[in-house]
C-alpha cells in the first residue's frame, strides 16, 4: 500500500472538465490527483511558414508552462528563454498529439496546444498529453460541425501515464513524492489500440531488468485504457 492508500497499479483520481474556458475552440481542466493543468487548443487557417507551398497539410505544435505558484516553491516565468525541461515537454506533447492525427485531412491549418500547469504534484507532462487529446477532439468536433473539415482527421485516441519502480515494485501514476524517490522513472504514451508513441524510461538509481521493463509496459497499458474510457 502506497502513502496515499493506492494499490501499486492504481491510478489517482482522474477528471476532465471539458469546455473549461470561453474563447478557445477546445479546452479542458485536467486533474490527476493534485496535479491540475488547463489545456487549450486554438486553430489558424494557415500552415506553418516552413512547410513547402505545394504540401497540402496541417500541423500541430504545443506550448507548456509551469505557472509560478504551481509548485511548493515559486518558479520563475520563462519570459525570454525556455528551459531544457520545458522544451522537451513541449516537443513530447506535440509529437504525441500529431501521432494520432492524419495531418493531410487537417488541411492547411495550424493547431496550437497550450498546456498551463496551475498545480503540480507529479505527472504534469502526461496529464498535459491527455488534456491535449481532449482539447483537440473538442476543436475538431466544432470544425466538423461548422463544415470547415470534410473528414475527421483523428485516427484514434491516445493517452499517457507515468510509471516507476521503487524497491523492485512497479508503481502506476507517480505523485511528486514518489517521482522524486523512485529507482526508475518512465513516461509512456500509447494509442487506444495499444501502439507505443513514446516510451521514456530512465534508471535514477538501480538499473532495471527486461522483465521489469515489460511489467512497466503492462502497467502503463492498463492505466492508459482506464484513462481513455474517461474521455
Amino acid at each position: 500500500m502506497r502513502n496515499d492508500g493506492r494499490e501499486n497499479n492504481q491510478i489517482r483520481r482522474v477528471k476532465f472538465t471539458k469546455g473549461f474556458t470561453k474563447h478557445a475552440m477546445g479546452s479542458v481542466l485536467v486533474e490527476f490527483g493534485d496535479t491540475k493543468v488547463i489545456v487549450c487548443a486554438s486553430v489558424e487557417n494557415v500552415k506553418p511558414k516552413w512547410m513547402p507551398k505545394d504540401e497540402a497539410s496541417g500541423w500541430i505544435s504545443a506550448e507548456y508552462s509551469l505557472l509560478p505558484s504551481s509548485t511548493n516553491v515559486r518558479c520563475q516565468r520563462e519570459r525570454t528563454k525556455l528551459s531544457g525541461r520545458t522544451q522537451e515537454i513541449q516537443r513530447l506533447i506535440g509529437r504525441s498529439i500529431r501521432a494520432c492525427v492524419n495531418l493531410e485531412k487537417l488541411g492547411e491549418r495550424t493547431i496550437t496546444i497550450d498546456a498551463d500547469v496551475i498545480q503540480a504534484d507529479g505527472g504534469t507532462r502526461v496529464a498535459s498529453i491527455c488534456g491535449a487529446y481532449v482539447a483537440l477532439k473538442e476543436l475538431v468536433e466544432k470544425l466538423l460541425k461548422a463544415g470547415e473539415l470534410k473528414e475527421n482527421p483523428i485516427i484514434e485516441p491516445i493517452a499517457a501515464i507515468s510509471v516507476g519502480i521503487k524497491n523492485g515494485t512497479v508503481l502506476a501514476d507517480l505523485c511528486y513524492e514518489e517521482d522524486s524517490s523512485t529507482d526508475v522513472d518512465a513516461n509512456i504514451v500509447m494509442t487506444q489500440s495499444g501502439k507505443i508513441i513514446e516510451f521514456q524510461a530512465t534508471a535514477e538509481g538501480n538499473a532495471f531488468t527486461k522483465d521489469e521493463l515489460f511489467k512497466m509496459y503492462e502497467t502503463a497499458e492498463n492505466a492508459i485504457q482506464q484513462i481513455i474510457k474517461l474521455y
